[in-house]
């Protein structure tokens, strides 16, 4: 694969068609422990399922996380089992999960994705999130922590 690849971006409906009916498909946020507490965060409750926790970026400073990989491994995430499963990577507005989608490609995991527009979605005129597109814009199940 060329540097950059990654399976690609869908949308927030089919990032939870895929949790919903391909039992190995594993969603992971990569937002950051402050976004989780007071944005929310998917509830894959009624699939039986729970996202995986792991930030591409630290707070405050927002540096890419040196540990992302090990992080991953550690949420039960490896190469050997999850080589094929569909890894759905979520952020705030699909920037930060691209790149972890590319970076755990890179890793060697075939089928890495962005969930394009991401949790809170893209800025309105007036530069609020959250109501132009994105997870919570869908109407997806949700819950603030």
């Amino acid at each position: 694969m060329s540097e950059g690849a990654y399976a690609g971006d869908i949308l927030p409906r089919e990032a939870w068609k895929i949790l919903e009916t391909d039992p190995a498909s594993v969603l992971i946020d990569v937002r950051t422990n402050a976004e989780w507490a007071y944005v929310g965060f998917a509830d894959l409750s009624q699939l039986g399922k729970q996202p995986l926790f792991v930030p591409w970026q630290l707070f405050p400073k927002m540096d890419i996380n040196p540990e992302f990989s090990a992080q991953m491994a550690g949420v039960g995430i490896d190469i050997g089992s999850h080589r094929e499963a569909p890894l759905l990577f979520l952020c705030r507005s699909g920037v930060r999960s691209k790149n972890a989608a590319i970076a755990m490609t890179a890793e060697g995991f075939a089928r890495c994705y962005n969930i394009a527009h991401g949790f809170e979605g893209d800025p309105d005129g007036a530069k609020h999130r959250g109501r132009v597109n994105g997870w919570k814009v869908d109407g997806l199940a949700w819950v603030q922590g």
